[in-house]
């Protein structure tokens, strides 16, 4: 085992983000109200929420760069400003143009590690692991937003550190940095890191989160596992066909389903696929196919949030 990944591991443990009922109030208005989540390592736990939803000003107060109105944020039981070096426990990306532009990539990281003390030898090691080998002697300013994020998490990993909050890192990235970004956090997890990344793409979160964590107009609505939170969306969608579609789907929307055509049938949402069966025995309708489709993170989100503007616009 490398000196970095016994690092890892014997800390790992303890790495560990807990926020409690952290608040952020701007003018009187909550930005982020009462907020409480625990983030474990070995997984990477996906940040999600609306646009203006409270997700970076709440990254912004775990890492001690927003004071919360009330509160509190915690890694590895201390407060950010409390550590020693946070550097060397903590890797963060917020925001990649956060260079400056007259330095090479090369440049930006090594005062990056001398601020942090982190040894020299890990800028190259780092540029290496992030594709930008090539480019790490031309100037930022050069860059595409995509190099930028590259750079950005080359710094974000300088120290090997055990826990990474790293918000929208994906965007500007090509398929490849994708898919790249992707099996990099993936594989950081897997070392039992502890993986804190914030996106409002819901396909790639779909394909690289073990967990998820939305918020909604500051306030926290689901902690969950991925697979918790796809498999207990009310929101079925259900393949049908049938010897009667007419009759059926009659049958379907006066019970509340929503029944849509498509070439090979129905898709029905609204509905169990146990209530559809129920709903054609009654009518009398003969079921030639009835599958109920895996309900996607972007629809479960979707429902969610929209759930969430209900009950909040009823309580005004």
């Amino acid at each position: 085992m490398s000196p970095a990944a016994h690092a890892v591991s014997s800390i790992a443990s303890d790495a560990v983000i807990e926020v409690q009922g952290l608040t952020k109030r701007y003018d009187g208005r909550a930005v982020v109200d009462d907020v409480s989540f625990t983030v474990h390592p070995g997984l990477v736990t996906g940040f999600l929420g609306p646009n203006g939803a409270g997700k970076s000003t709440t990254m912004k107060m775990i890492l001690g760069l927003v004071s919360p109105t009330s509160g509190h944020a915690l890694i590895s039981k201390q407060d950010f400003r409390d550590l020693a070096n946070p550097a060397a426990s903590i890797g963060a990306l917020l925001d990649p143009n956060a260079v400056q532009g007259f330095r090479t990539g090369t440049q930006h990281l090594m005062w990056q590690a001398r601020a942090a003390g982190i040894a020299p030898t890990a800028v190259k090691e780092k540029l290496d692991l992030v594709g930008l080998s090539d480019a790490a002697d031309r100037k930022v300013s050069g860059y595409s937003l995509g190099m930028r994020q590259r750079l950005a998490l080359a710094g974000a990993l300088l120290a090997d550190p055990a826990i990474l909050i790293l918000d929208e890192p994906i965007n500007g990235l090509d398929p490849e940095g994708i898919l790249w970004m992707r099996q990099t956090l993936k594989r950081l997890a897997a070392e039992g890191r502890t993986v804190f990344v914030s996106s409002h793409l819901m396909d790639e979160m779909e394909r690289t989160a073990d967990r998820v964590i939305i918020i909604d107009r500051g306030r926290l609505i689901e902690d969950v596992t991925l697979s918790q939170l796809t498999t207990q969306s009310v929101n079925h969608r259900v393949s049908v066909r049938s010897g009667d579609d007419e009759a059926l789907a009659a049958a379907l929307s006066k019970a509340s389903g929503k029944v849509e055509r498509d070439e090979t049938g129905m898709v029905v949402t609204g509905l169990t696929p146990e209530q559809i069966g129920r709903l054609a025995l009654e009518a009398r309708v003969p079921l030639e196919r009835l599958h109920a489709k895996e309900t996607t993170l972007e629809n479960a989100f979707l429902q969610i949030t929209r759930m969430a503007e209900n009950e909040s616009g009823a309580t005004r």
